[in-house]
């Protein structure tokens, strides 16, 4: 048997190979995250199967993510490596350690800049407030993000790698470095980092972002590099406390294909459930199937996601010490949070 893996794992290409070894270390990551979370927790009591989770695992890391890769790599990158691609041949002589970094950090520092802008516009909010519309952050939370933000930032990501003439290593070894770091700055663990997280990101800073406090929603845009907030003032990072409540402050959409829809028409989800019978019976398609499921399997019912309590009902007001910019709220019964973002 381990002759005939060793078989086909010569027969492929470089980045195949190379897949063939990031693929079991991203599994090895989840096992990682998943004991730590259980061992030390930053918010005690999060079931595993959380709400939300079978949309988190199966619609946007699966389904979407299969697919968006086709689009990404196939539509749009490719089109443009083929006009482009001979021109731009500058980074062949590099080693790959070197080609990874680079476009790490440069990356990372579109990645800040861009997310920041997306926390200020009323447009682009609407392209990131899934993201942020889960009320129980854990490890895979971080993949719930709209279609248009995927598109965008992975495009920008990955044309990169192609068109200056990188590796093609390279693509799956970021690829990797993008999964682990993002699981674990969304991961439910207690992480003390000390003055490291001045420069690394983790989940001391990240659970704060999403967390629904006044305080931070302008605040912690970084993905791997913390240092960006830190220089940019846009840091928040209080001593001996935790966020109390997370999420959104309006109500968000809890089915995939109705979270896109949200994003360009407004509607509550359940009064359009009470008044449109064909939106009522596509809404209860997935917990009949689920129910049925679960009366037959009973261990399949934690498919149906645990709900866990809020003790704090509304958005946590704070003083404002560090100056954050107040957005003016678009409708009087939502928060400020870029609620620009409610605006039509």
């Amino acid at each position: 048997m381990l002759e005939s893996i060793s078989q086909f794992y010569h027969s492929l290409n470089a980045v195949g190979r190379t897949t063939m070894i990031t693929t079991p270390i991203l599994l090895l990551a989840v096992v990682v995250l998943l004991v730590l979370e259980r061992r030390m927790p930053y918010r005690k009591g999060l079931p595993f199967f959380r709400e939300g989770l079978f949309v988190d695992l199966f619609w946007y890391t699966l389904v979407q993510s299969y697919f968006l890769q086709i689009l990404i790599f196939g539509f749009l990158i490719a089109p443009l490596a083929k006009h482009f691609g001979a021109q731009f041949h500058i980074m062949d002589s590099w080693p790959v350690v070197a080609q990874v970094a680079f476009f790490v950090v440069t990356h990372d520092f579109y990645i800040y800049w861009f997310h920041r802008f997306q926390h200020s516009s009323a447009f682009f909010w609407r392209t990131h407030e899934a993201h942020h519309s889960g009320k129980q952050v854990d490890w895979l939370a971080g993949s719930r993000s709209h279609i248009v933000e995927i598109i965008i930032n992975q495009t920008i990501e990955f044309a990169p790698i192609v068109l200056l003439g990188a590796n093609p290593v390279v693509v799956p070894i970021k690829a990797l470095i993008d999964a682990v770091w993002g699981m674990y700055i969304h991961a439910n663990i207690d992480v003390k980092s000390g003055k490291l997280q001045y420069f690394i990101n983790g989940p001391e800073m990240h659970l704060w972002h999403h967390a629904d406090h006044e305080e931070v929603y302008y605040a912690n845009f970084s993905t791997k590099f913390a240092v960006w907030d830190w220089l940019f003032g846009t840091a928040f990072l209080p001593e001996n406390r935790k966020p109390q409540r997370w999420g959104l402050p309006y109500a968000f959409p809890k089915d995939y294909f109705a979270q896109h829809a949200f994003s360009v028409v407004r509607f509550d989800e359940k009064a359009l459930a009470e008044r449109s019978a064909a939106f009522r019976t596509y809404h209860g398609v997935r917990w009949r199937v689920l129910g049925w499921l679960g009366q037959r399997v009973p261990a399949a019912k934690v498919l149906q996601g645990w709900e866990v309590p809020e003790d704090v009902h509304e958005t946590v007001p704070a003083p404002r010490p560090g100056g954050n910019p107040t957005a003016e709220p678009a409708v009087a019964s939502e928060s400020s949070r870029p609620a620009v973002t409610a605006a039509s």
